[in-house]
């Protein structure tokens, strides 16, 4: 599939955004105040995290996006151990309370008209309320809205299509009846209306950001065929792509 035939569609993206460090180096000795190891470092990498993950995948897929997010700077520190690939250690900077939450008037400026399809990256950080989702809902009625969420209480999002992995969604406690789950189960694949849509198998390195990428496959999916369930087989390849790379990853066009 070629993004420079397709429409560039408009999305309209809110959400809890972060950070994604990446300390790189190696583990050779323990240190002798504590039976812990001593990690070296060779160079650190930054990403985009979170919310703005999935910005910069919709982008990469040739849509046209506004993305509203929070102000707070949040960082997630991995380090990783390059002998092994393996991450040793992570520390979170940033988000140890709630941030603040999103208002109405960051979509004054923005009207129904301007997009084809709005996404919310709700990681229950505190910058998605039910007062903003509750408003998103009015202004923007009669476009696709799709949700990724870690609330466990989800009764808000009623009439979108929400993407939610397994866990997650096992742990909900609240649900509208009016939504639609896409529920995302690792390597099985994903499940829609109590179907499965099985995904290849392939060597796991990093699951960091394979979420978002779903997402982004997600949308892009839909705004292109209209059909959810095709929309799913796309987001399950390139999460799946995802996966066998290191570090938060952004799809290509050769992806597609």
């Amino acid at each position: 599939m070629n993004t420079q035939a397709q429409n560039q569609f408009r999305i309209f993206l809110v959400g809890d955004a972060c950070e994604d460090v990446y300390h790189y180096g190696s583990c050779t000795r323990l240190s002798p105040e504590a039976p812990v190891p001593v990690f070296s470092e060779s160079h650190v990498t930054s990403l985009h995290g979170m919310s703005s993950n999935v910005c910069a995948n919709l982008r990469a897929l040739g849509t046209s996006v506004v993305h509203i997010r929070n102000d707070t700077l949040i960082q997630k520190h991995r380090f990783i151990d390059l002998s092994y690939g393996q991450q040793v250690f992570r520390c979170d900077i940033g988000d140890s309370k709630k941030i603040d939450e999103c208002h109405d008037n960051a979509l004054t400026q923005y009207t129904p008209e301007n997009f084809d399809c709005v996404v919310i990256s709700d990681y229950n950080k505190g910058f998605i309320g039910k007062k903003i989702v509750e408003s998103i809902k009015k202004r923007f009625a009669g476009i696709p809205i799709f949700v990724d969420t870690k609330k466990k209480n989800v009764d808000m999002y009623g009439g979108c299509f929400i993407k939610i992995n397994d866990k997650e969604y096992q742990s909900i406690i609240s649900k509208p009846t009016d939504c639609r789950f896409i529920v995302t189960l690792g390597k099985r694949g994903a499940m829609y209306n109590e179907s499965i849509f099985p995904t290849k198998k392939v060597d796991v390195f990093d699951v960091c950001g394979a979420g978002d990428v779903f997402l982004s496959g997600l949308v892009y999916g839909f705004m292109n065929t209209g059909k959810i369930e095709d929309a799913i087989e796309i987001a399950n390849n390139l999460a799946t792509i995802s996966v066998t790379k290191q570090g938060t990853y952004v799809v290509c066009e050769d992806d597609l």
